[in-house]
């Protein structure tokens, strides 16, 4: 992770904030024109689709894992506004990173990415499962399936010998950070797993799911709500010994990928009591962590980083996070009615202070997008602070696109129009994965998910033949 910023001055700001993204709320058309043109100011950072440049990567200082990440934003972006200029820059990306592996296991990559990185891309295979982004040609890596590839490389993961179960931060020992369990690692197995078990109706993601929410509570990492970061490992006579230490520190992106998965998971059980309750205890803790108005001195709840954003010591990475829990609280909207009232007026809020903010002018290579329209990080200024990146058109992306989501269909799944074709062996003996463990005993469940499973086969076959007929 890497510390960067260009600070401008208030006379800056001040002229700045007259050519500000132009926002009306619940004007459809306003939001899609404001999304629009903080859109092309992202997609102006990337480079992949040059000539020469290798599809799906950003270039420095940004790391592998929020390129992938962008693609997700991207792919919200399509859903919420129609927009698909950017659909074929993001199909090229995922399969030029996925297809060859078929697991988000790139061999440009693999020996230095860690459980998140890995998780990023799953998860932006995963949207594009749920919210019907074109699918790939069939003899390409299909998105439903590089998911479940994923999913059962994390299952190869689990170290119970350590911990008593958690995902390392790092796949090898070799890197720095392999002596740690962190929230985001487990956060992308447990959204990933919540929301195949959602998407297939398949009962064992779900009871892995469960098990790393269970293995997150066993850690202390869940608070009253809180999401905190992770715990470490320690060398005691060639022994190790967990947890050494809890890192305390709170992420918005740490909350948002478990309130999302939560959501997922009340979805799927259809309002269960257990995940009603820990939808609820994440909402109310999330929103007091990051919509705290007295921590930046506002009369309206905007969304902050607020372990490193008001003392200006988030890095490249850090200043990213905003954005994803902005996506995340929205979907939870579709997934859990009952939270509608309490996350739509934040996103709002956030979505007006997120386009004040997008009133920066800053020379190229800063930014290429339109004048005026260069994106901040902080949203509590009133104004453009002088940071820019991938990140920032991220956060300012989702935040304003989010305002949409009340017009926008929910996520699907296989019994509700979804098309993505799957793999449930996917990715057993891609690198990094432990020997396939012996499998348990089918259950009836099982059984029942089979039958649906050759049912949809045949359907599948019967539709396909009257459509050639045709």
């Amino acid at each position: 992770m890497r510390l960067s910023g260009l600070f401008f001055g208030a006379v800056t700001v001040l002229v700045q904030r007259v050519t500000a993204v132009d926002l009306v709320l619940r004007d459809e058309a306003s939001v899609k024109s404001a999304a629009s043109s903080i859109a092309f100011g992202l997609v102006k950072y990337y480079t992949g689709n040059n000539t020469g440049d290798v599809p799906g990567n950003l270039p420095d200082p940004y790391f592998w894992w929020e390129a992938g990440a962008m693609f997700g934003t991207l792919i919200d972006y399509w859903a919420l506004t129609g927009d698909d200029s950017y659909n074929a820059i993001t199909s090229q990306a995922m399969l030029h990173q996925g297809s060859d592996t078929r697991d988000f296991m790139p061999v440009n990559q693999t020996r230095t990415l860690g459980n998140d990185d890995q998780g990023f891309w799953a998860m932006t295979a995963m949207t594009a499962a749920e919210l019907k982004f074109p699918d790939p040609p069939k003899d390409q890596a299909q998105w439903l399936a590089l998911a479940q590839a994923t999913f059962n490389q994390y299952a190869s993961r689990w170290d119970t010998a350590t911990c008593g179960g958690g995902l390392r931060w790092q796949i090898f020992n070799f890197n720095t950070g392999f002596n740690y369990k962190n929230s985001i690692s487990n956060g992308c197995f447990f959204n990933i797993a919540a929301r195949l078990a959602r998407f297939t109706g398949n009962q064992t993601y779900a009871e892995w799911a469960a098990k790393v929410w269970d293995w997150q509570e066993s850690m202390n990492l869940f608070r009253d709500g809180d999401v905190l970061d992770g715990v470490g490992i320690k060398q005691v006579n060639g022994e190790e010994v967990c947890p050494d230490h809890i890192d305390q520190i709170q992420w918005s992106y740490n909350a948002g990928i478990f309130l999302h998965g939560a959501a997922a998971m009340y979805n799927f059980t259809d309002g269960n009591p257990i995940w009603k309750r820990r939808v609820d205890e994440m909402l109310n803790s999330t929103t007091e962590a990051f919509y705290n108005t007295t921590a930046v001195n506002s009369d309206t709840p905007v969304l902050h980083e607020q372990f490193c954003e008001s003392h200006v010591i988030c890095n490249i990475d850090q200043r990213s996070f905003k954005g994803y829990l902005t996506r995340w609280m929205a979907r939870t909207t579709q997934l859990v009615p009952h939270t509608y009232d309490v996350i739509y007026p934040l996103l709002e809020s956030s979505a007006k202070a997120a386009a004040r903010a997008c009133s920066g002018t800053t020379p190229a290579p800063a930014f290429k997008g339109h004048p005026g329209t260069a994106c901040g990080f902080s949203w509590t200024t009133g104004g453009f602070d002088g940071l820019v990146g991938v990140g920032e058109q991220m956060n300012a992306l989702s935040a304003i696109a989010s305002t949409l989501i009340d017009r926008t269909a929910a996520p699907v799944t296989a019994d509700t129009g979804g098309t993505s074709s799957g793999d449930p062996a996917g990715g057993a003996n891609g690198p990094g994965s432990s020997p396939v463990r012996e499998l348990r005993a089918i259950t009836t469940g099982d059984r029942v998910a089979a039958g649906f499973l050759t049912s949809a086969i045949a359907l599948s076959i019967v539709a396909g033949c009257a459509f050639v007929m045709i």
